[in-house]
């Protein structure tokens, strides 16, 4: 069923949220574990939102190596149902997050028909800026050659471009799935989205782009949200500082998101010697990517 036939209203007088929340918000009680918090969100808020709301409220108590589900307390059954896809909010509900009980291991494989790639904002302007970007291009462009050959969708944003100017030269985009302006540091906007819906089976991203410790990191976060795993390209991801870039990556590291090499990527995809586009990747990565400043801790 589509989410667009599913916008089932919160049932009033389930929550407990206290009256007063800004015109427009709708207040809700956000349970987790055993605790109750009140707060409010948006009208018309769904399941995304009430995610955001619960990791800004319990991220901290969070394990993000697992899975939830997000109920909603129904007076009709007195208990909680497991909320509907499309749900959105209308009116008082009180609604929490339940862990399943099985912990999940990321095992962080990847196949062509299920993946998807992200650069992220490899622009003119941040050329003078970023740490090894040079380095970071001839990578993120070796990145988009291996999708063009193993038919891998990819998704391109640049932030204000007006003002910082269009993806850099260097990097091809024949081919690309779309390319799309932004202004929200996450590439997770409305018409991204809608072109991961479109595509079936999509069960991996693998980004690359700058800033790790601000776009990237956000992307990631927002994604692993949505339960689409992610894997950082590591020496295709850099920032202005790297003390910056570094943190961001073991944080990432630390949540169960992926960080890895486009080497490591690249070999993944194509998983046997006798995949017939083996040679292709293997002539790709014959020259070893550049080290861009990761081995400096080693």
């Amino acid at each position: 069923m589509a989410a667009a036939e599913l916008a089932v209203p919160a049932l009033a007088g389930s929550g407990g949220a206290g009256a007063g929340a800004p015109s427009g918000t709708v207040p809700v009680l956000f349970c987790f574990s055993v605790f109750a918090r009140p707060s409010s969100v948006p009208h018309g808020a769904g399941y995304e939102l009430l995610i955001q709301k619960f990791l800004s409220l319990y991220g901290d108590q969070i394990d993000m190596h697992r899975k939830f589900v997000v109920q909603l307390f129904a007076e009709e059954w007195g208990q909680y149902v497991d909320l509907p896809k499309g749900f959105a909010v209308s009116e008082r509900c009180k609604v929490r997050l339940v862990p399943l009980q099985i912990q999940l291991t990321t095992l962080g494989n990847l196949t062509p028909s299920s993946t998807v790639f992200f650069c992220c904002d490899m622009q003119e302007r941040f050329r003078p800026a970023i740490k090894y970007f040079g380095d970071i291009i001839s990578v993120g462009q070796r990145l988009l050659q291996g999708a063009r050959m193993l038919g891998i969708p990819v998704i391109v944003t640049e932030q204000y471009p007006k003002g910082l100017g269009s993806t850099v030269q260097e990097i091809d985009l024949t081919g690309v799935k779309l390319v799309l302006p932004k202004t929200k540091f996450s590439m997770v906007i409305p018409e991204v989205e809608a072109a991961l819906a479109e595509i079936p089976g999509v069960r991996s991203v693998v980004l690359f782009g700058v800033e790790t410790h601000v776009c990237i990191q956000q992307t990631a976060l927002e994604l692993v949200g949505r339960g689409i795993e992610v894997h950082i390209v590591a020496d295709a991801t850099s920032s202005r500082s790297m003390m910056d870039r570094m943190f961001a990556l073991e944080r990432l590291a630390r949540t169960g998101i992926i960080v890895t090499t486009s080497e490591a990527v690249l070999l993944q995809l194509v998983a046997d010697k006798d995949h017939p586009k083996f040679k292709e990747i293997q002539n790709l990565i014959k020259a070893s990517a550049p080290e861009s400043g990761l081995l400096s801790k080693v």
